[in-house]
């Protein structure tokens, strides 16, 4: 079931649809998190198709200024981390799947984005991404300059002839 959960002034919490049909997909995620997802599920997660997969500590939707102050800077503290934004997940999140390699296309399908310029703004170059570019690009330099130009190709097989 898609739906997302918003704020409306003079509604209070109401479920929603997505912004766009971008925002209705599947994201397939690393393995190396499945079995927490798992556990979470199993034990967190409140019960049918409609339960919530975070729920708050009155078993109802988790509101924002609850969950970055009860939740989200405590999890912060007890893993020794700076303070950063829960959403600063979502930008690392995108960097980390551009430099695994994923095209424009896969980044705004995974991102729920419609249009180039959305998923654009969750990119950002790092050194190590900028390093590994100009390694790929030395070693297709030097695998064409070992194959020699068209002109010494074709000069040393009119040398063999």
């Amino acid at each position: 079931m898609e739906r997302q959960l918003m704020q409306l002034t003079g509604k209070g919490l109401v479920f929603t649809e997505p912004k766009s049909a971008a925002g209705k997909r599947t994201v397939v995620i690393p393995d190396l998190i499945i079995e927490d997802l798992r556990a979470h599920v199993k034990d967190f997660t409140q019960d049918g198709d409609k339960g919530l997969i975070f729920a708050g500590p009155d078993d109802g939707p988790l509101r924002n200024t609850n969950f970055n102050r009860r939740v989200w800077a405590q999890a912060l503290r007890d893993a020794g981390l700076p303070k950063i934004h829960f959403h600063d997940l979502r930008h690392t999140g995108n960097t980390l799947a551009a430099n695994a390699g994923a095209s424009i296309r896969e980044l705004m399908e995974r991102m729920g984005h419609s249009s180039t310029r959305a998923a654009m703004v969750y990119q950002h170059s790092t050194d190590e991404r900028q390093r590994e570019v100009a390694r790929k690009l030395d070693d297709l330099a030097r695998g064409e300059l070992k194959k020699g130009s068209g002109t010494q190709r074709a000069r040393e097989r009119k040398k063999a002839e």
